[in-house]
Order: structure tokens, then sequence, then C-alpha cells
């Protein structure tokens, strides 16, 4: 089976942030604490224990380990500090929630550190992720997924133009559904 391109960029600039691949020594707090803080974590399975996350964290930047496709770190554009995380990758088959028969089609997830609430930085990301993968990858549906009960998640998917088609169960809580075409983001 064939691997489906993601955005392949390593790095993506926008007004106040830069989403790169690359982690550094200096993402590691902030990457532990969008792990192990319950509100961050509330609809994305519930906060990890520290010492685990700590392990694993560890491991990748001791292995100086490149992220895995379409995964992305949100920095500040100006100090390259750590805002949240970002990933435009395909969604597996064998998971619930498609739109194609084949599936794998592009899925749009992102977490931010919670003093990054409410400053438009996901919606920012979001929109320069979708612009850059718009020019260089061909037409194709775009999904998000979020548990329904996420209220400002479904926000944030709607005010970038994705409209919800269905809901389904999964990890123990009911999911939305919403999708756009990646045409719609190029400018």
């Amino acid at each position: 089976m064939r691997q489906l391109p993601t955005l392949s960029a390593t790095e993506v600039p926008s007004e106040r942030l830069l989403l790169r691949k690359a982690l550094h020594d200096a993402d590691r707090e902030g990457l532990i604490e969008l792990s192990t803080d319950p509100e961050v974590r509330a609809y994305i399975g519930g906060p990890r224990p520290r010492s685990e996350v700590e392990q694993r964290l560890d491991a990748v930047l001791t292995a100086n380990a490149t992220s895995r496709p379409g995964n992305y770190v949100i920095a500040d554009n100006t100090t390259n500090r750590l805002i949240g995380t970002l990933m435009l990758a395909r969604r597996s088959t064998d998971r619930p929630g498609h739109v194609t028969e084949d599936g794998e089609e592009l899925e749009l997830g992102y977490v931010l550190r919670r003093s990054a609430w409410g400053a438009g930085f996901a919606f920012e990301a979001a929109t320069v992720a979708l612009r850059a993968a718009a020019d260089e990858l061909p037409d194709q549906p775009v999904l998000v997924v979020t548990q329904t009960a996420n209220k400002r998640s479904l926000k944030l998917a709607a005010r970038l133009g994705f409209r919800p088609i269905s809901t389904f169960e999964e990890f123990g809580a009911e999911q939305t559904l919403c999708t756009a075409p990646l045409s719609m983001f190029h400018i």
C-alpha cells in the first residue's frame, strides 16, 4: 500500500506563528504541559502521567527523531516558544470517520497550551497549514474529528469553513465528523 502524501514543508510561517517539524530541546516543557494538563486534554483522552510523557519525550529528543509526517510544532515566530501542536496527516483506514470509500483523508487536528487559548492562534495555524497544503496537494476532502461535547473545537471548525456531516462513537464518546475541500483554502 502506497503512502499518500501530506504537507511536505518543514516550516510554514504566518503573521504571528511558525509551524515547524523540528523538535527542539526547549519544546520539552511545553510538550509535557500539553500532555498532562487536564483542561487541554479534556476532550482527547484526559491527562497522561508526567513520568510516562517525560520518558517518551526524552526518547524522541535523544534519538533526535524528526516529527511524523504531517505533525508540526506551533511556535511563536518571534520567540520560537512552543504554543501547541498541529497535525495535518492521513486518518487511518482502521478508524471510523471517513468521507471517501478508500479512507486515508487528510485530517486536521490541533492542541494549544491553555495560556494560548482565545488569541486566534489555532485559527491562524490551521489556516496557514491548509493554505500550504492546498498549494502543494491535489484537491481532496479534509476532515476535522472532535468530540461532539467540544463546542469550542466545533465552533473553530465552522469558522475555518468545515461543515459537520455525521457523528459516530470512538474513544467512549460521540465524535462529530466535519469536512471541507482542500481547494477551499487555495489563495
